[in-house]
């Protein structure tokens, strides 16, 4: 570890020394947090509707709160948009974390308050960066640069412009500490751009003679801008161009499929990826420990978790949770067994479900991967297919076939006189593979390996078929987002859906395309 980053790296073995707490205190620290956020809840509407100031420990609060999603809280959040305060938190908000729509939206807004921001949001950042110090003495992370992408923010016409929302990344940029601002590159103005081609263009051209020797962002857009840079600087590879580059932290969507594929760009030895669970409601876990694949969930961010098992989730008629279905305490988790997260934070989301699904790898520590999400994945025939499957299942056959999977959308095909059916896959290869139809054989094969329930619906083809595989032209999924207004950022496309929405306006699309680039 070199000088800088030794002089630093003093001042946070403090904050590790509580980190490592976690597996003997958990219970208490969770019972902390929620305490300490039921007391920020007197004197705000919600709390006043649920009668939370004589909440006395964790049933009581079950008991007097409802599980809810984004539409039943999307109203209060509204009404904060336009001004009003002590809604959900105490005072107003002028922050809002702009994400990818709920069934009904095709955008949601996240109240970020600036105390969630500290507690949360920052500090996960901060800690993220002490464990990958703790488990990697030889860094030199302050002597170099690092790259940060994101997206940016605008003023919200619902508030009269008091209100700014945007993608979480800008509000982080917008709010970085000092030690953040003197590190990061490319600029603040730069990072903030809206039109986001525009930024790529301007952040290569600022950052290809940058020694920058970390990256933070989400692997897809991450890989844009690397490969723009290479097309930028003509060098070979990314170690070429930046050799001091050690880490990547990374979160959003799975790394499983772009492993292999960033293995090539940057062939450095030394180069590592680190894994964070960043979502716009809040900072959730760490990977903190090389050798596992979990990552550590964080239990002192003013975040109070519960867990719904994912086979006893159920929605009612409206589309809403069912009031029967029950959540768990973060202290009677089981291992293995896969959940929906619900979260109550110091940003006003009270018994929240977040939308993702997570598995528990171990409970002491609690660690967790993420599996999916509750309404992105397909059950179409009792396969109970989520994305840790088809993730684990491409790279298994990117390891098989040495062929690289960019982008990828899945839905069901339904032969109702039959009784059967089948999977419609749409991938966008790096490079596609000489035999398509031996690349979905191996597919096929890696996904009843990966889970057992589709292996078992596609046992001599008793209810699913064989998947059935259609190659996207290089930058359609790209062109899609671009066309819903979603470029850069945490936006993605729904690798999963029991739906066929997604992929039918992808195929649209590419007929489109074909027909106006017949080489397509």
């Amino acid at each position: 570890m070199d000088f800088k980053t030794q002089l630093v790296y003093q001042a946070a073995k403090l904050r590790l020394r509580k980190i490592e707490r976690y597996t003997a205190e958990a219970e208490d620290l969770q019972r902390a947090q929620l305490r300490h956020i039921l007391s920020r809840a007197h004197g705000t509407e919600l709390g006043e509707r649920y009668d939370l100031g004589r909440a006395t420990d964790y049933r009581d609060f079950a008991q007097r709160l409802p599980l809810v999603e984004y539409d039943a809280v999307k109203g209060d959040i509204e009404r904060m948009l336009r001004g009003e305060r002590n809604v959900l938190i105490p005072g107003g908000c002028r922050w809002y974390a702009k994400s990818s729509g709920t069934t009904s939206d095709r955008s949601k807004y996240i109240p970020v308050p600036y105390l969630h921001l500290q507690d949360c949001h920052y500090r996960g950042g901060s800690d993220a960066l002490w464990i990958y110090l703790r488990n990697y003495p030889d860094s030199r992370f302050f002597s170099t640069k690092g790259l940060v992408l994101g997206g940016s923010h605008s003023p919200m016409p619902l508030s009269g412009g008091k209100a700014q929302t945007g993608d979480l990344s800008s509000i982080l940029v917008e709010h970085m500490p000092l030690l953040g601002n003197w590190l990061r590159v490319p600029s603040r103005e730069t990072l903030l751009m809206s039109e986001w081609n525009a930024k790529m263009s301007a952040i290569v051209r600022e950052v290809a003679q940058a020694p920058v020797g970390s990256l933070s962002g989400v692997p897809s857009w991450m890989l844009v801008l690397l490969r723009q840079l290479l097309e930028y600087t003509g060098a070979g590879d990314i170690s070429e161009l930046w050799p001091q580059l050690e880490v990547f932290f990374h979160g959003g969507i799975s790394f499983s499929p772009y492993r292999s594929i960033y293995r090539e760009l940057i062939p450095s030895p030394r180069m590592r990826y680190e894994e964070t669970y960043n979502a716009s409601e809040g900072f959730f876990a760490i990977q903190d420990d090389p050798s596992e694949g979990g990552m550590l969930l964080m239990l002192d961010y003013g975040v109070f978790y519960e867990f719904i098992p994912m086979d006893e989730l159920e929605y009612s008629a409206e589309g809403s949770v069912a009031g029967h279905v029950r959540a768990i305490p973060l202290w009677e988790v089981e291992q293995d067994r896969d959940y929906a997260l619900v979260i109550t934070t110091l940003g006003g989301l009270y018994r929240y479900l977040i939308g993702d699904t997570v598995r528990f790898t171990s409970t002491a520590p609690y660690r967790i991967v993420i599996t999916g999400r509750t309404k992105h994945f397909i059950n179409a025939f009792g396969e109970e297919l989520m994305v840790t499957n088809t993730d684990t299942a491409i790279a298994r056959t990117t390891e098989r076939t040495g062929v690289q999977v960019a982008e990828y959308t899945v839905a069901p095909h339904f032969l109702l006189d039959e009784g059967k059916g089948y999977h419609d896959w749409l991938i966008e290869f790096v490079q596609p593979p000489s035999d398509l139809a031996a690349y979905a054989r191996i597919l096929d094969e890696e996904l009843r390996r990966a889970n057992s329930d589709y292996d078992a619906k596609r046992y001599e083809d008793m209810t699913l078929l064989p998947l059935q595989l259609e190659p996207a032209p290089a930058g359609l999924f790209h062109r899609w987002l671009e066309e819903q207004g979603k470029l850069g950022g945490q936006h993605k496309v729904p690798r999963l859906s029991s739906s066929r929405h997604y992929l039918e306006e992808l195929l649209e699309l590419k007929q489109r395309l074909s027909s106006t680039s017949p080489e397509l």
